[in-house]
C-alpha cells in the first residue's frame, strides 16, 4: 500500500511536471506570436502597441485566460489581439496583411530556433535528468509553435491569414470581411469541437516541422 501511495504521487508529480512544461511553452509561443505582431506595426508607423506596453515579453500582457483554458480543454484558443491602427500605414490592407503574417513567420522562426538549442543538447550528450527535460521542452515547444504559425494562416477571420488573404480583395470586399470576424471565432470554435479539417492541419503540421527538422538535425 506503501508502495501504491509513492507511485501515485509520482505519476501526480510528472503529471503535474508536464503540464507545467506545456503551459511555458504555450506562453512562449503565444507571446511571441503577439509580439512580434506589435513590432511589425510599430516598423509600419503604428505606435499603439508600443504605447499600450504590448511590445512586451512578459506573457501577462498577452494571455487572454479565457481563450488559454480554451486552447487547454478545447484544442483551440487565443490570445489577447494586439491594437493595430490601419490608419498610421501608408497601405493599410498591405500593411495589415504584413501585421498579420508577422506573427506566423515568428513562430516558424522560434521553432527553428528551438530545434537549434536542441540539437547544441543532443550533441553535448549531457547525461543529467534536467538536460532531458530542457531537450524534451524544446522538441514538444517547436512543435506547438509550428502548429500555432500554421493554424493563424487558415483565412477564416480572425485569424492573420485572412488578412494576409483580405489583402488581395477590393475595398469593399475587404471592409466586408473583417466585419464578420466575430461569427468567424464562432465557426472556428466549431470546427475544433467537431474535427473537421483537424487532419489536413495536422498534416501540414507534421510536414513542416519534419521539414525544418530535416534541415536542422
Amino acid at each position: 500500500m506503501h508502495y501504491l501511495q509513492n507511485l501515485l504521487s509520482q505519476l501526480n508529480l510528472a503529471s503535474m511536471g508536464e503540464a507545467a512544461t506545456r503551459m511555458a511553452g504555450v506562453f512562449l509561443c503565444l507571446t511571441i506570436h503577439e509580439t512580434s505582431h506589435g513590432l511589425a506595426a510599430f516598423c509600419l508607423g503604428d505606435p499603439t502597441a508600443k504605447e499600450l506596453h504590448r511590445l512586451s515579453l512578459n506573457p501577462l500582457r498577452h494571455i487572454d485566460w479565457f481563450g488559454l483554458a480554451m486552447m487547454f480543454f478545447v484544442g483551440f484558443g487565443w490570445a489577447k489581439p494586439v491594437p493595430v491602427d490601419p490608419r498610421y500605414f501608408r497601405k493599410p490592407k498591405e500593411g495589415m496583411a504584413v501585421t498579420a503574417l508577422a506573427g506566423p513567420v515568428s513562430n516558424i522562426l522560434l521553432a527553428a530556433l528551438l530545434l537549434l538549442i536542441s540539437k547544441a543538447i543532443y550533441l553535448a550528450n549531457p547525461s543529467s535528468y534536467a538536460a532531458y527535460v530542457i531537450f524534451n521542452f524544446l522538441v514538444d515547444t517547436s512543435i506547438l509553435s509550428v502548429g500555432l504559425g500554421l493554424f493563424n494562416l487558415i483565412p477564416i477571420p480572425p485569424l492573420d491569414g485572412s488578412k494576409v488573404l483580405a489583402s488581395f480583395l477590393p475595398d469593399s470586399a475587404y471592409w466586408k470581411l473583417m466585419r464578420y470576424e466575430r461569427f468567424g471565432m464562432l465557426l472556428l470554435i466549431v470546427l475544433s469541437l467537431t474535427g473537421i479539417g483537424g487532419y489536413a492541419i495536422g498534416r501540414g503540421i507534421s510536414r513542416v516541422w519534419l521539414l525544418l527538422y530535416d534541415l536542422i538535425y
